[in-house]
């Protein structure tokens, strides 16, 4: 059987995560489910069924006959986008966003200067710290520390 929940996430395209979650039940049980530390309880059984109404019972169980129920198009049900099964992109565009969006254009404001002067950018670097020792770990578990001039006393 969990083979077959496998084959629901594949096709439903849902992490174990989300599919614990469609479900109402505890992320490690659909961990442990999938790992083949336990076999699946009566409890997820029936929230599958549940919740995926379209799966045949006999097939969940025993794998006997089709994923689907008779007479459910498996192209009909909404799935789960993921990276590599999404839908296409709409190509005719929105009008109203169209517009809204040539309103929200800048205009060039008359006489502003563009660019920075570097002259007037400030530094974020903070001046008051100094080096006091550095420490090189070799391989060997052997180490050196080497102190700048102007620490030593």
């Amino acid at each position: 059987m969990k083979d077959r929940i496998k084959q629901i996430m594949e096709m439903e395209h849902l992490t174990p995560t989300r599919f614990a979650d469609r479900l109402q039940i505890n992320r490690a049980i659909i961990s442990h489910i999938l790992n083949g530390r336990n076999n699946p309880s009566l409890d997820v059984v029936t929230k599958i069924l549940g919740e995926m109404n379209y799966i045949n019972p006999e097939w969940l169980l025993n794998g006997i006959g089709s994923i689907y129920k008779e007479g459910v198009d498996s192209d009909a049900i909404k799935k789960e986008p993921d990276l590599f099964h999404q839908s296409e992109p709409d190509t005719e565009p929105i009008p109203h966003i169209a517009e809204k969006g040539k309103e929200m254009a800048f205009k060039e404001v008359p006489g502003h200067v563009k660019g920075v002067d570097p002259k007037h950018v400030e530094s974020s670097v903070v001046h008051d710290k100094k080096i006091t020792q550095i420490i090189i770990y070799y391989s060997d578990h052997t180490f050196e520390t080497f102190i700048p001039p102007q620490v030593k006393g």
